[in-house]
């Protein structure tokens, strides 16, 4: 028995490999690309996700607590990497900006449209960089089986070729090829769950951030607006009417 297990698989991934021709090979190699790149693009992505939900917490924390908002601004640690310093640092810039230049751009531009277009952009691009490369893992979960089966196909029609050839149509001989090529469709979709679970996964959780980012950015807006924070209370009390801050 213990020979009988230490036997090696005539017909695994390692005879495909041998066994293929050039597109064979090709099929493979890209689906070994297309997984590796998945891979990196969820990891990555869970890793930036992680930082951006610890720069959410620490905004809500130290921001807020702070004396003004440019004391709060000196809080937010992390540099160009803290999306909600980004925010911060623009909506200031743009009260500053807007503030020397009343004479000329408050005739066409009020500072509620002024500050808004400035945070707007900011919070696009946070929107722009969290949905960078999702697309790749669109992309694979939904072209890898393809791939795969292409290679399943085109082992099959060689091994048939094979078999016609040799006019040996046993199940020996008709086993290993077909199986061989069979192994084409099973990496396929090892390769496409992880990128379609990694995809709905990491949407769910950009989802989450990108709430966090514009709530930032709204109550950002209103407190350089009205020189505080609204409050959640008071806000859904009268959201028709002036919003109350608190000092």
């Amino acid at each position: 028995m213990a020979d009988a297990s230490a036997v090696d698989n005539p017909y695994g991934i390692a005879a495909l490999w041998t066994t293929s021709g050039a597109v064979g090979k090709g099929v493979f190699i890209i689906l070994a690309i297309m997984s590796l790149y998945s891979w990196y693009v969820i990891i990555t992505k869970v890793l930036d996700q992680a930082a951006l939900k610890k720069y959410a917490l620490a905004a809500e924390k130290d921001f807020w607590a702070a004396s003004n908002l440019q004391d709060g601004l000196s809080r937010l640690k992390g540099g160009d990497d803290n999306a909600f310093r980004g925010i911060a640092a623009d909506g200031l810039q743009s009260l500053e900006h807007h503030e020397r230049n009343k004479g000329r751009l408050t005739e066409t531009i009020d500072l509620h449209d002024w500050i808004s277009s400035h945070l707007q952009r900011r919070v696009d691009l946070i929107n722009s960089d969290l949905n960078s490369g999702m697309s790749v893992l669109a992309s694979v979960g939904s072209t890898a089986p393809f791939v795969g089966l292409f290679g399943t196909v085109w082992g099959i029609y060689n091994a048939l070729i094979s078999i016609g050839i040799s006019g040996q149509a046993s199940i020996d001989k008709v086993a290993g090829p077909v199986g061989e090529a069979l192994i084409m469709t099973a990496i396929g979709l090892a390769v496409a769950v992880p990128a379609v679970l990694g995809f709905n996964w990491l949407t769910r959780r950009n989802k989450f951030i990108l709430e966090r980012v514009n709530y930032f950015a709204h109550d950002l807006h209103q407190a350089l607006l009205s020189g505080g924070r609204v409050t959640a209370k008071a806000a859904a009390a009268a959201p028709a009417a002036p919003a109350a801050v608190k000092k």
